[in-house]
């Protein structure tokens, strides 16, 4: 097994470093998408509604992803991935440009498919790593994201001085360097992620079948999500991503109503950014050691707290430590269900179950994401933060109950 052992330490950190690069990227990108979103169409209504395409063009995508991936490989479906971010992040560029909400829209969907096949990387990590220390592989992925929280919302300043230089909007630049950082990962996945996560996922079932579920013929993705453990990992998952997005996705603009400088809203992201990612480390040992549903009650508790925490007040500070607990509450929501989910499913089922999962993932952040702009506009951010408090909830109970019956 010590060779298995090697190989999957090379895939992780090969993912890992991929999540770092992608998901710089995508940060960069999404501290602006709300505030472009509202200059492009004129109207605060629509701040949201990029986003909102972004994560429906993921989730639609995730599903397809889940088969793609079955197909020709992590390797091949990674790679494919990160070239539709280059693409995707190019056509942005050029919407803003020109000023064109619809050819923006166009760019968030390329956005949109690219994340999501990032996103199901850390499944793959998940499949090469012995069953005990799937929290952990799951979580070196994830944290890969911690550059990308660092690096992200910083570039947007420096790289809109530059773009503004050449008589383009400065908010034009951020998505520029995502291009740049989604071509590097595309190539780091192609020339190092050898051999297939694939394949190296059958000899580990192999290696422990006993601690595969359903080792027979592959269920459907119905069946499989009749199992309670399934559905709680789902259900903590989708309201984690909707209540971190219905908060995260129009602070920006809340900041922006209130005269801060670009430099201050990128501070606050950032602090969201480090909580979604920087405490992975511990978020994946707690799943392996404490048990999957402990660490998923934790999340959903610190999205609570957060969401309440958001309303004290406007200025940066306390944004930016409501919005770094809001991250970190959604980190081991995330973490918790994804490796929970992964414990149910044998090789057979994963990349597709693990894809519809991704789906349902987006559907429920694209539905925040659009909704946060309308109760934004109409009802203010306070309330908006209220119903994000509420839909945290539901996980706490949901786990509550089915770790009291289990």
């Amino acid at each position: 097994m010590n060779n298995l052992e090697s190989i999957a330490r090379k895939i992780t950190g090969i993912l890992f470093a991929q999540q770092s690069l992608a998901s710089a990227g995508f940060i960069a990108a999404a501290t602006l998408n709300s505030i472009v979103g509202k200059e492009l169409s004129h109207s605060s209504s629509w701040a949201g509604v990029p986003t909102a395409v972004y994560l429906l063009a993921g989730a639609f995508a995730a599903f397809m992803w889940g088969y793609v991936f079955d197909a020709i490989g992590r390797r091949g479906g990674l790679t494919t991935g990160l070239i539709a971010g280059v693409i995707g992040s190019s056509i942005t560029f050029y919407a803003i440009a020109i000023h064109s909400f619809p050819v923006l829209l166009g760019g968030m969907i390329f956005m949109g498919i690219a994340n999501s096949a990032v996103q199901l990387g850390r499944f793959a990590a998940a499949e090469v790593n012995r069953p005990e220390h799937r929290g952990r592989a799951i979580s070196n992925v994830v944290i890969g994201g911690t550059v990308g929280s660092v690096i992200g919302p910083f570039v947007a300043g420096p790289a809109g001085n530059l773009v503004g230089s050449w008589g383009i909007d400065e908010l034009a630049g951020a998505y520029m360097v995502a291009a740049f950082l989604f071509a590097i990962g595309a190539v780091v996945v192609f020339v190092g992620l050898r051999p297939d996560p694939r394949e190296i996922g059958k000899q580990v079932a192999e290696k422990y079948p006993e601690t595969v579920t359903g080792t027979g013929a592959a269920r459907s993705v119905a069946e499989i999500l009749r199992q309670p453990p399934a559905m709680v990992a789902v259900v903590s998952m989708v309201l984690g991503q909707m209540v971190m997005v219905l908060v995260m996705v129009i602070t920006s603009l809340h900041m922006r109503d209130h005269h801060h400088e670009l430099t201050d809203i990128s501070a606050v992201i950032a602090s969201h950014t480090f909580g979604m990612y920087a405490f992975s480390i511990i978020s994946g040992r707690l799943a392996d050691r404490w048990g999957r549903g402990a660490v998923i009650l934790i999340g959903s508790f610190t999205l609570v707290v957060a969401c309440i925490a958001a309303t004290i007040s406007p200025d940066v500070l306390p944004l930016s430590v409501a919005l770094f607990l809001l991250g970190l509450g959604w980190n081991f929501c995330f973490v918790g269900g994804s490796t929970l989910l992964a414990d149910q499913l044998s090789p057979l089922e994963r990349s597709r179950t693990q894809g519809f999962n991704d789906l349902l993932v987006g559907l429920a952040s694209a539905l925040g994401s659009l909704e946060s702009g309308f109760i934004f506009a109409s009802l203010g951010y306070n309330m908006m933060a209220y119903v994000s408090a509420g839909f945290a909830l539901i996980p706490f109970a949901v786990v509550l109950i089915w770790m009291r019956r289990k």
